[in-house]
């Protein structure tokens, strides 16, 4: 019987340090992830206060110094609001009228590019720059004269006069546009020499070729329409004709504004632009990354 060799005793294992020149390597890297954190902390922490609000009591809203959490939740202002106040029909004006421009946008943005794109007629290159000039333009200089169109035209307090001056995109069109630009035109000469119309070029042919950037838009669209708050606040006056972004400035109690109602109403307002970036994140980064290069 052979007797087995004694065990020699365990000899930990020692690794090397990590060099410093190696260890600093990693700072930027840690430098970047914290200020990152930090910005999205700050993006963040205004959605949070609101929230917070919104469940805090009346009195503990004003109360000094300020707490970040409530410290009785309290969900009378979602009550109120829903029972005082004509929120559900501001959804539903909100809705129609977002669904409606996003729509037409499109719509009318396909038509302008592909003209600008596939047709030659006389003044399409001077009708171009026009639609380019509109960049150059905000909103808030055309204000004054547009009102006074609008009011000419009969068309204040009306669902006309909130959802006509809206359907100018000349971002879209030039979005459009390059797509269009890029699809080699034997595709269409094609189909035209089968005898297809131009209508069934466009949509049988061109537009199922770039359905992600049409999808892109629309979801833009949409979220712009949605929380667009100087145009309806100036045409719109009837309390029960008003949007959720307009509809949230009406919600005050006797006392003067009522500031966990307010912030019930804007966080009952945000929900479906939330789930909306939420399910379709990454069309709204592709359709905003876009519309930021043209502008850029």
């Amino acid at each position: 019987m052979t007797s087995s060799p004694p065990l020699s005793p365990a000899v930990p294992v020692v690794r090397p340090a990590p060099s410093l020149r190696r260890r600093l390597s990693h700072l930027p890297g840690a430098v970047v992830t914290f200020l990152t954190l930090l910005l999205a902390g700050a993006w963040v922490f205004p959605l949070y206060w609101a929230f917070v609000t919104s469940l805090k009591p009346e009195n503990d809203t004003v109360a000094l110094p300020p707490t970040l959490w409530p410290t009785t939740i309290d969900f009378s202002a979602y009550t109120y609001i829903f029972e005082n106040s004509p929120v559900v029909r501001w959804y539903l004006n909100s809705v129609v009228s977002s669904l409606i421009i996003t729509v037409l946008v499109l719509l009318l943005s396909m038509l302008c590019a592909y003209a600008l794109s596939q047709i030659n007629f006389r003044g399409r290159r001077w009708l171009y720059w026009l639609i380019l000039a509109g960049f150059m333009i905000p909103f808030q200089a055309s204000l004054i004269p547009l009102f006074i169109l609008v009011n000419k035209l009969g068309l204040v307090n009306d669902s006309l006069g909130l959802i006509l001056p809206q359907l100018a995109a000349p971002v879209a069109v030039v979005i459009y546009k390059q797509f269009f630009d890029q699809i080699p035109g034997e595709l269409g000469d094609a189909a035209r020499i089968d005898g297809a119309s131009e209508a069934r070029v466009l949509f049988s042919i061109f537009l199922p070729l770039n359905w992600s950037i049409t999808f892109s838009l629309a979801i833009v669209t949409f979220i712009a329409a949605w929380n667009n708050f100087l145009w309806p606040f100036i045409v719109m006056n009837d309390t029960a004709k008003l949007t959720i972004p307009v509809g949230i400035t009406q919600v005050q109690s006797a006392y003067g504004v009522a500031y966990a109602k307010t912030m019930a109403t804007a966080v009952t307002a945000a929900v479906p632009t939330i789930f909306a970036y939420l399910i379709f994140q990454r069309r709204v980064t592709e359709g905003v990354m876009a519309t930021a290069g043209l502008k850029g």
